[in-house]
């Protein structure tokens, strides 16, 4: 039996088409929306010296947003949970 020798590229990864779709997704109406409200909080946060408040919501619902339009692009790669 003989093998063949591969080489694998010693550099740069190619980039991951996840991200590509990630990054489409992204600029889709209704993650717009929820990106503009993550932004606002985190400019109401970063104003001010002490505040409770973290984001953890508004970020969790942009990814949720934008994992959702994955999902719909490719719906037979991508589990739902």
């Amino acid at each position: 039996m003989v093998f063949e020798e591969k080489r694998i590229p010693n550099g740069e990864p190619e980039d991951d088409p996840l991200d590509t779709v990630r990054d489409k997704c992204a600029q889709a109406e209704h993650c717009i929306h929820t990106r503009a409200k993550l932004e606002d909080c985190e400019s109401r946060v970063g104003s001010k010296s002490e505040t409770a408040e973290d984001c953890t919501e508004e970020l969790f619902d942009f990814l949720h947003a934008r994992d959702h339009c994955v999902r719909e692009i490719y719906p037979d790669t991508v589990s739902s949970g």
